[in-house]
């Protein structure tokens, strides 16, 4: 069976030249229209701030002193937002996104918990066992345990297809 060019599979894992400092200030100021317009729409005040490091686009959504940001900072809606946001961004440029949305200070706190999560593994390899797997999560998410991991000592791998992708940690 042959399959004609034009229902050909496209290989989604096409390679990625990193984005340009230009392009992700574009894809800051994409998504704050973005967020600006669903704050207006469920009528949460929020003050905005775009930075780009690491490669990435960075959004932050901070309550001002009378805000209503709480409203939607729990890890699970700031995840679903962020994605959202990351299509919406895509949808405009053309580009993949992998931009960082943070909202009421979610992504401190998320690493917060992932750095009990890491401290509660390595405490299982210091009683004995080989390795501690820890739950899914997003390759955002995944890549704070990594770092996490690697400065106190240890060894991290991602394990996994998509939803189920989760992180082993073993001694180095």
């Amino acid at each position: 069976m042959t399959t004609s060019p034009e229902y050909a599979p496209v290989d989604t894992r096409e390679e990625r030249v990193p984005a340009t400092v230009a392009q992700l200030e574009e894809e800051g100021d994409v998504a704050a229209d973005f967020i600006e317009g669903l704050l207006d729409i469920a009528d949460i005040d929020g003050d905005l701030d775009l930075d780009v490091r690491a490669g990435r686009a960075y959004v932050s959504v901070e309550a001002p002193a009378d805000g209503s940001v709480d409203l939607i900072a729990a890890p699970d809606t700031v995840q679903a937002l962020q994605e959202l946001t990351r299509i919406a961004v895509q949808n405009r440029t053309g580009r993949f996104s992998r931009l960082i949305l943070d909202i009421g200070g979610s992504r401190d706190a998320r690493q917060n918990e992932l750095t009990v999560l890491v401290d509660r593994a390595i405490a299982r390899l210091d009683d004995g066992a080989s390795q501690a797997s820890l739950p899914a999560m997003s390759s955002y998410e995944r890549k704070v345990v990594h770092d996490i991991v690697a400065e106190r000592g240890f060894v991290s791998e991602s394990y996994g297809e998509g939803a189920d992708r989760h992180t082993v940690i073993r001694r180095g």
